[in-house]
């Protein structure tokens, strides 16, 4: 096996490891799965706290009948909605709600440790100095 192999599979399995924490401790301690966290989050920063479903599809890596599930679920919650395209009524939003909005809040800062930790533990915390896409 090629270094370049060796060392990308190593980065998967940091990838998954580091997943895996977050997963746990946001379904623990705040009743989300780590899809869900990151759809609210990613609603939060998109203008007005709304992203079309292909949108958010793309920005998750998610195809389109997974997110519907998802925002389905986060709807029951009351953590977001699902509203009609003014100009088009064949589009689909997903909109952040309060409720949604104050959920991340207190979901981010166990995010954000669990993220520090598991970084740390995997010896992966410089692989971060690159900032992530932008929403909007």
């Amino acid at each position: 096996m090629s270094e370049e192999s060796e060392s990308w599979l190593a980065l998967i399995h940091a990838v998954a490891s580091v997943e895996a924490d977050l997963e746990k401790v946001l379904q623990e301690r705040h009743g989300l799965g780590l899809s869900e966290y990151r759809a609210l989050e990613i609603l939060s920063r998109s203008p007005g706290s709304e992203l079309r479903m292909q949108a958010l599809a793309a920005y998750l890596r998610l195809n389109q009948s997974s997110v519907s599930r998802m925002v389905e679920r986060l709807e029951r919650a009351g953590l977001a909605i699902r509203d009609l395209c003014p100009d088009d009524k064949r589009g689909v939003y997903a909109v952040l709600t309060e409720k949604g909005r104050g959920h991340l809040e207190k979901a981010q800062p166990d995010y954000v440790a669990a993220l520090k930790v598991s970084l740390e533990r995997r010896g992966c915390g410089e692989l971060l100095a690159v900032s992530g896409p932008k929403v909007g």
